[in-house]
C-alpha cells in the first residue's frame, strides 16, 4: 500500500504541477523547500537529545502550538523540540515565534521522506495541531515505535463527509492515533465515528482560548498603539483575516462612515500575504489618507492616516488589542470563518458573517452568551458597525460579556500537557 500512494503522490504532483508553476511564477509561493519535502531533512539536523515532534499545516495551526510548546519547554527542557510546517507563511511565522528551536518543512508522505525523517530526529511522540492524516507518515511512526497524538481536535462537518468516502483509509489511520484530544463533544463524536478508538479520545475544550492573549496592557499591544499614534479620541475599527471580496465591502463601508464618524479609524489586515499588493491597489483609490506596515519602520508614514493597512504575517492577534470594534473575515466569503476568539479575549465588540462553518461550536458557545453579532447578510455590516460607533456603551457591553466567555473557558492547554505527558520519555534524574 505505502508505495501504491507514493506512485498516486506522484501521479498527483504532476498533475498539479502546472497551477503550482503559475502560483510561484506570479504570487511567489511554492518556491522554498522542495528539498526538505521530498527527501526528508538535512543529515545535520540529528541530535542526541530525545526529541518530540510537532506539527502544523499553515498560520492558524501555528499559533494554536504556542502554549503546548510554552508547556513542553516549561516542563521538559530536556527534550529537543522540532516543529514542521506545511506552507511559506506557516513556516516563516514559526521561525520567527518558535527561533529557539528547529523548524522545517514538513516532509511530503512519501515512504524515503518519512523514514529519513525519523532516522534523522527519532522523536520520542510526535504531535499533530488540529489532524492531519497522512498513511505512510503514520506507518513510519508506528514501524519506529513513536506514538502520534493530535491536540486542539476537530473534525468539521465537510471534512467528515471527505474523509467518509475514504473510510478504508481513513479509519486505519484514526485507529493507529494514540490520542486525540478533541475540542468539543461534537468533534469527539466524528472522530469516533470515523473510526477512532473510542478509549483513546478525549474532550479537553479548545486551546484557541488559552493562546488568545486578552490584555491591552501588553507590551506588544502597546508598542503598536504607539506606532500607530492612535489617541484616546480615536475609535478604531479592525478587520481581520479578510479575503476577496470582504476587503471591498469593508472600504465601501468604512468610506460610507468615515464623514459621520471622522474619529473612526479602519485597521484592514488580509488573511493571505500574497494578496497585500491587490488590497493596497485597492485602498488607494479610496482617496482617503492611509499607510502600510511594509512601508512604516518606528512609526506610522502618515499621521494622519484613516486606512492602515496591515500587510505583514503574525501580527493579528496583537492588532486586535488595539479594536473597539471587530469584523472576522472569511466568514462572507467561502472560507468558513478565521479565530474570533482572539477579539472577543481583548473585549473587542465583535462581528462575523453567515459562513462560520469552519467554528460552528465556538459561534454556538459566543451566540449563546450575547457575545458576538453574526450578520446574515453583507448590508447589515454598515448597520452594525454604525451602531457600533455612535454608542460607546453597545460596543463596550458586548466586548464584556466576549471577555468574560472565554477566560471561562480557559484551560484546555493544561489539560492536553496532563494527557500527552505520560507518552513522554522518562526525565533523566538530576544527580545530587
Amino acid at each position: 500500500m505505502s508505495y501504491v500512494l507514493n506512485v498516486l503522490y506522484l501521479l498527483l504532483l504532476l498533475s498539479v504541477s502546472p497551477w503550482i508553476a503559475w502560483q510561484s511564477w506570479h504570487r511567489g509561493r511554492y518556491r522554498r523547500g522542495w528539498k526538505e519535502k521530498f527527501f526528508g531533512p538535512p543529515a545535520d539536523a540529528s541530535s542526541a537529545s530525545d526529541t518530540v515532534w510537532l506539527h502544523a499545516v499553515s498560520v492558524g495551526e501555528v499559533q494554536v502550538l504556542r502554549t503546548l510548546v510554552e508547556q513542553l519547554a516549561f516542563h521538559r527542557p530536556d527534550l529537543r523540540i522540532v516543529i514542521t510546517v506545511t506552507t511559506d507563511s506557516g513556516i516563516d511565522l514559526a521561525r520567527r515565534l518558535f527561533h529557539k528551536y528547529d523548524v522545517f518543512f514538513t516532509p511530503f508522505d512519501f515512504t524515503w521522506a518519512m523514514r529519513r525523517a525519523f532516522r534523522i530526529w527519532n522523536p520520542k511522540l510526535i504531535i499533530l495541531a488540529e489532524l492531519e492524516l497522512w498513511p505512510n507518515w503514520l506507518k513510519a511512526a508506528e514501524r519506529f515505535g513513536c506514538p502520534v497524538a493530535v491536540f486542539n481536535g476537530r473534525l468539521s462537518e465537510r471534512s467528515m463527509r471527505g474523509y467518509a468516502r475514504l473510510g478504508w483509509l481513513v479509519k486505519p489511520c484514526l485507529q493507529s492515533i494514540d490520542w486525540i484530544g478533541a475540542q468539543s463533544e461534537t468533534y469527539a463524536s466524528r472522530f469516533k465515528e470515523l473510526g477512532a478508538h473510542p478509549d483513546r479520545v478525549t474532550v479537553t475544550g479548545n486551546t484557541k482560548f488559552d493562546g488568545a492573549s486578552g490584555d491591552r496592557g501588553c507590551p506588544e499591544v502597546l508598542k503598536l498603539k504607539r506606532f500607530l499614534l492612535i489617541s484616546s479620541e480615536d475609535v478604531v475599527w479592525v478587520a481581520g483575516s479578510t479575503q476577496a471580496p470582504e476587503e471591498e465591502l469593508v472600504l465601501k463601508t468604512y468610506l460610507k462612515l468615515s464623514t459621520e464618524f471622522p474619529n473612526l479609524k479602519l485597521l484592514l489586515v488580509p488573511r493571505h500575504a500574497e494578496r497585500f499588493s491587490e488590497v493596497a491597489k485597492q485602498i488607494e483609490t479610496m482617496k482617503l489618507p492611509w499607510a502600510r506596515r511594509s512601508t512604516s519602520i518606528d512609526s506610522v508614514s502618515r499621521p494622519d492616516w484613516k486606512i492602515f493597512l496591515g500587510d505583514s504575517v503574525g501580527e493579528l492577534r496583537w492588532w486586535w488589542g488595539l479594536a473597539d470594534i471587530g469584523f472576522v473575515g472569511g466568514s462572507f466569503g467561502d472560507r468558513g470563518g478565521q479565530n474570533m476568539i482572539e477579539p472577543c479575549a481583548y473585549g473587542v465588540a465583535t462581528c462575523f458573517g453567515p459562513n462560520t462553518k469552519n467554528f460552528t461550536d465556538i459561534v454556538r458557545l459566543l451566540r449563546e452568551g450575547k457575545a458576538c453579532e453574526q450578520l446574515p447578510c453583507e448590508e447589515d455590516l454598515f448597520v452594525w458597525i454604525r451602531s457600533m460607533a455612535a454608542s460607546p456603551e453597545l460596543r463596550q457591553s458586548l466586548g464584556r460579556a466576549a471577555m468574560e466567555l472565554c477566560q471561562k473557558h480557559r484551560g484546555a492547554t493544561l489539560r492536553t500537557w496532563h494527557a500527552l505527558e505520560p507518552f513522554l520519555p522518562q526525565q533523566p534524574k538530576v544527580s545530587e
